[in-house]
C-alpha cells in the first residue's frame, strides 16, 4: 500500500492546534528528512485565491529575521493548500500568561523583542493583524518568535474571512480602528502588542467577553494600565494603547521605550516621529540682572590665582653689597688697605 504523503512529500503527524480556517500538524519532510509544522487550510478556494496565496506565502517566505517563524514551502495545487515551516519546539505565550502574572523586567524584555519583529515586518510593508498570546512562540532554548506573520493575508487571499476564525476570534486584542472598521494599518499592531504585554503583567484579560462585547469594550474606556507598574513598561504600555492610532508610537520607537533607551515618550498631541531619542533639553534662560555674576565671579578668581602664581615664582632680589669698616684714619697710611677695597667691590 503506498504511503499518502501531502505535496508527495510531507508526512503528517498529530495535530498541535487549529482554527477556524486551517489545522497545523507536525510532519515529517521525507525528502530532508526533518520534522517540520504544516499549516493545511480548508478546501473551497478558487483559482484566484489560490494564485494570491502562492504570491503571499512567497513574499512570507522572502522574510529573514531570528524572531520569525521560518516559511519553507507552500502549496496551492490541486485540493492541497497548505504552508511549512519550522517546527518550535516549546509552549506559547498563553500557556505561559495561564501560569500567572510575569515579573515586569521579564515582560518588558518580551516586549522588546516583538517590537523588533514587528519592525523588521512592518518595514517590509507587512501588517501582522493577529498579534495576540497563541501566536507568540517561546522555544525550549528561550527564544522568542512571533508566529502567523502574514497569515492572515493569506486568509484575505483565499477570500474566507469569517466571523469565527478572523474577527471574531481575535476581537479581544483588536484596535479601536479596527472596530470602526475605518482601515488596518501597523499602529493596529502596536496596539494589539500593547494589550498583549497587559495581559502578561497582570495575569488577565483586558478586555474579556464575546467576540462583540470585547470589540465594543475599547470603544467606552481606554485600558487600565497600572499605576504600579515600574518605568519605562507603564509609559510604554500607556503610549501602546492610545485610542488614536496616530497617537501610538511606532514599532521601532516601542523597541526603544520598552528597554529604556528612550528617556521621553514622544507628545500625544505630535505626529509620531521615526526616532524617539530626544535632544537634550535646552538650558533655562537666566534672569538678565543675574546673567554675567557667575561668569565674572570666574574671570576675577582666574586673574587672582595667576596674580599668586607670579608673585610665587618671582626670582629673589640680588643682595645689596656692603660697604667694608674704615680701615683707619684719613691718611697716606690708609691708601693700601682703600685700594684693596676698592679692588674687592669691583669683582
Amino acid at each position: 500500500m503506498v504511503e499518502s504523503l501531502l505535496g508527495g512529500r510531507y508526512r503528517l503527524g498529530a495535530c498541535l492546534g487549529g482554527g477556524g480556517m486551517a489545522d497545523v500538524y507536525r510532519a515529517m519532510d521525507t525528502r530532508l528528512e526533518r520534522v517540520v509544522a504544516v499549516k493545511v487550510f480548508r478546501q473551497g478556494t478558487d483559482r484566484t485565491g489560490r494564485e494570491r496565496f502562492e504570491e503571499e506565502a512567497r513574499l512570507l517566505a522572502g522574510l529573514s529575521h531570528p524572531g520569525l517563524v521560518p516559511v519553507f514551502d507552500a502549496s496551492a495545487s490541486g485540493d492541497e493548500l497548505y504552508l511549512v515551516m519550522q517546527l518550535v519546539e516549546g509552549r506559547t505565550l498563553a500557556d505561559v500568561i495561564a501560569a500567572g502574572p510575569m515579573p515586569p523586567a521579564e515582560v518588558a524584555e518580551l516586549g522588546r523583542r516583538l517590537a523588533d519583529v514587528l519592525t523588521y515586518v512592518h518595514d517590509n510593508g507587512i501588517v501582522h493583524r493577529d498579534v495576540k498570546p497563541s501566536n507568540v512562540l517561546i522555544g525550549n532554548d528561550g527564544r522568542v518568535f512571533l508566529a502567523d506573520f502574514g497569515i492572515s493575508r493569506l486568509i484575505d487571499a483565499v477570500g474566507r474571512m469569517t466571523a469565527s476564525g478572523v474577527i471574531l476570534g481575535t476581537a479581544t486584542y483588536m484596535a479601536p480602528e479596527q472596530v470602526h472598521g475605518s482601515g488596518i494599518g501597523h499602529p493596529t499592531d502596536v496596539y494589539a502588542l500593547g494589550l498583549v504585554l497587559l495581559e502578561c503583567v497582570t495575569g488577565r484579560t483586558e478586555f474579556p467577553g464575546s467576540g462583540t462585547e470585547a470589540a465594543l469594550a475599547r470603544l467606552t474606556r481606554s485600558p487600565h494600565v497600572p499605576d504600579t507598574l515600574p518605568e519605562p513598561l507603564r509609559s510604554a504600555l500607556r503610549a501602546m494603547t492610545a485610542a488614536a492610532p496616530e497617537q501610538r508610537p511606532s514599532a521601532e520607537q516601542c523597541a526603544d521605550l520598552l528597554s529604556g533607551e528612550a528617556t521621553e515618550l514622544i507628545p500625544v498631541t505630535e505626529p509620531v516621529r521615526p526616532h524617539t531619542r530626544q535632544l537634550p533639553a535646552p538650558v533655562a534662560a537666566q534672569p538678565r540682572g543675574r546673567k554675567w555674576r557667575w561668569p565674572l565671579a570666574g574671570v576675577a578668581a582666574l586673574a587672582l590665582l595667576i596674580g599668586l602664581l607670579f608673585f610665587l615664582q618671582r626670582p629673589e632680589p640680588a643682595a645689596v653689597p656692603q660697604l667694608p669698616a674704615v680701615s683707619g684714619a684719613p691718611g697716606v697710611e690708609r691708601l693700601p688697605q682703600d685700594l684693596a677695597n676698592l679692588e674687592s667691590l669691583v669683582r
